[in-house]
């Protein structure tokens, strides 16, 4: 299975410590070899680092590590291949454009049956991967429903976490899907997440011998959350979503919690 990372942010921030923890189980703690991505939103536009190789020892992936850029919303993926070869193409996270804005999805989990969901519509998979059928069929049915922007965006995600739960039928769908502003979760099975704000203290990577002290980096105001497949951390309190459960977050706060 692949890992997800995930960030809500109220200022922009860099993600550099999570995704230090994160490119290590892309094939030296961990068994996800088959490449990673990561998507920084900055304003309208993002850019995103993509490489069918493992994470923990691409060029690519020290760069990002190293190079701190500063966004409010990011989605991370790191890829076992199991639907779709190994290949750029299919290498997540995937971006689209929707309603005039760029949305990226990452997805964790094994469907099957899943070309029953490969259906007409304005977006098509590009590479063979169950997760970018998954990504466009999503994105069709909101088109459906939402011809334009809705002016609702808590009842779009609402609509959106209804058909995550269609999606349950053909096997295991940890999501995370953002705009740039929103940043939507949903649990199939396993994800945990956590909100740090003032008082800030440290915090202590898992999977390699890295602490922080937050405290030195933020100010009193900031809100920043994390989703990730699994905890990132060792001395800190994430919380674990239940299974058919989602959580959408703006400005690093909860706005929904559907259990």
């Amino acid at each position: 299975m692949c890992e997800l990372l995930g960030m809500s942010a109220n200022v922009p921030t860099d993600i550099c410590f999570s995704f230090t923890g994160l490119m290590q189980r892309g094939g030296r703690t961990g068994p996800h070899r088959d490449g990673w991505g990561i998507t920084f939103y900055e304003d309208k536009g993002c850019r995103t680092f993509k490489d069918p190789a493992p994470c923990y020892d691409s060029p690519i992936a020290k760069l990002v590590q190293a190079y701190p850029i500063k966004s409010r919303a990011v989605i991370g993926h790191i890829r076992q291949a199991n639907r779709g070869h190994v290949a750029l193409e299919n290498t997540h996270p995937f971006t689209r454009e929707q309603w005039g804005s760029f949305w990226t999805f990452a997805h964790n989990g094994q469907l099957t049956d899943y070309q029953a969901l490969q259906q007409p519509g304005k977006h098509l998979p590009v590479g063979d991967t169950d997760s970018e059928t998954v990504f466009c069929w999503l994105l069709n049915e909101l088109d459906r429903k939402y011809p334009g922007k809705p002016a609702d965006m808590q009842a779009m995600f609402h609509y959106l976490g209804e058909l995550c739960l269609q999606l349950q039928r053909f096997g295991i769908v940890n999501i995370l899907l953002s705009d740039g502003d929103y940043l939507f979760c949903f649990c199939s099975n396993t994800l945990h997440w956590i909100t740090r704000r003032a008082p800030f203290g440290q915090a202590r990577l898992i999977d390699e011998d890295v602490t922080i002290d937050f405290h030195q980096e933020t100010t009193p105001n900031d809100v920043v959350t994390v989703v990730a497949t699994l905890p990132l951390t060792s001395n800190e309190q994430w919380h674990q979503m239940e299974a058919g459960s989602y959580l959408v977050f703006h400005d690093g706060e909860c706005v929904i919690n559907i259990a």
